[in-house]
C-alpha cells in the first residue's frame, strides 16, 4: 500500500495476460482433447475452431470470412450443458494447465506478492477458466469473458467480452473498487491487441511479444521479458475446489475467438 499526497491509502496491482504470458499455450484450445473425449465437440469442429483462431490471429481473414467464423464458433457451444462442462474441466484442469505454466511467470508473481502487490490475471478466455488458473499461480483474482447461461445451458451470447479496450475498462473498474493507483501498477502481456491494457498502467512490460508489440515496446522504452520454462505447480498450490473451477474451456474459448472476430469486424466497419 502507498500513501498518497492527500493522506489516502492506495494499493498497487500487477495485471497479467494469460496466453503466452502466464502459460505457454492458448488456454482457448488447451481443453480440446477432454471436450472431444467428453462428446461435446467432434473432431471436425475442433479442427475448424483451431483454424478459425489461427486465421484471426494472423489477421488474414476478410470481413465475410470473419463473420462466417463468428457464426460457426458461436453456434459451437450454444446449448452445451453447464454442469457437464464444469465436471470435465474440474477433472482435467491440473492435468491440462499445470505443465503449461511458465516458471518465470510464477517467480514474477511471487515477487509482486512479496512487495504487497495484488496480482490479477486478465484474459479473453472464459472467466470461469481464468479464475482457477489464477488461483493455481497464486494470483488474487482472475478476470475474463462472461458467458450467458439460461436453464443450465449456454445461449451462445456474451455478457462481457474481455478483449482489447474492454481489458482496460475492466482494469479501471477494478482499480476504482480496490483503490489501485494505476500510475504505480504493472501490466504484462504478449500481444499488441492488449495495448489498452498496457497504456492503462504506469509500468507496462512486454512478455514474449509479437512483432507489433516488440516494435512498440522499443519505441516507448518498455521492458521486454522472455518466458520459456514451463514448471509443474502441483507441489506449490492446492487443487481448486469444485465451486471455483471453470464452467467451460474450449466452449468459452471458441466464443472468445468468435467475439474477437466480431470485434475486429465491427472495428473494420467503423473505419
Amino acid at each position: 500500500m502507498i500513501e498518497s499526497g492527500n493522506g489516502a491509502t492506495t494499493r498497487v496491482a500487477a495485471f497479467f495476460d494469460l496466453d503466452k504470458t502466464v502459460i505457454a499455450k492458448s488456454s482457448t484450445l488447451a481443453f480440446s482433447r477432454p471436450f472431444f473425449e467428453g462428446g461435446l465437440i467432434n473432431r471436425r469442429a475442433a479442427l475448424k475452431s483451431a483454424y478459425a483462431q489461427f486465421v484471426f490471429k494472423a489477421s488474414g481473414a476478410d470481413a465475410d470470412q470473419v463473420e462466417r467464423m463468428r457464426e460457426h464458433l458461436t453456434a459451437l457451444c450454444t446449448g452445451w450443458d453447464v454442469e457437464q462442462v464444469r465436471s470435465i474441466v474440474e477433472e482435467t484442469l491440473h492435468d491440462i494447465v499445470d505443465p503449461l505454466v511458465y516458471a518465470e511467470a510464477t517467480e514474477l508473481v511471487a515477487e509482486h506478492k512479496e512487495k504487497g502487490h495484488d496480482v490479477v490475471v486478465v484474459s479473453a478466455s472464459g472467466e470461469e477458466v481464468v479464475a482457477p488458473i489464477a488461483a493455481m499461480i497464486g494470483a488474487d483474482l482472475g478476470i475474463g469473458t462472461r458467458m450467458v447461461a439460461e436453464r443450465g445451458k449456454y445461449t451462445g451470447e456474451i455478457d462481457f467480452y474481455c478483449y482489447g479496450e474492454n481489458k482496460a475498462t475492466a482494469i479501471k473498474q477494478l482499480a476504482a473498487e480496490r483503490h489501485y493507483d494505476l500510475a504505480d501498477c504493472h501490466a504484462y502481456t504478449d500481444s499488441i491487441t492488449d495495448l489498452p491494457m498496457l497504456q492503462a498502467v504506469g509500468h507496462p512490460t512486454a512478455v514474449n511479444p509479437d512483432r507489433g508489440l516488440r516494435k512498440l515496446a522499443g519505441e516507448h522504452g518498455w521492458p521486454v521479458l522472455t518466458f520459456s520454462k514451463p514448471v509443474s505447480l502441483r507441489a506449490r498450490f492446492p487443487t481448486p475446489s469444485g465451486t471455483a473451477v471453470a464452467v467451460t474451456a474450449l466452449g468459452l474459448g471458441a466464443v472468445t475467438a468468435a467475439g474477437a472476430t466480431w470485434y475486429g469486424l465491427r472495428r473494420r466497419r467503423r473505419r
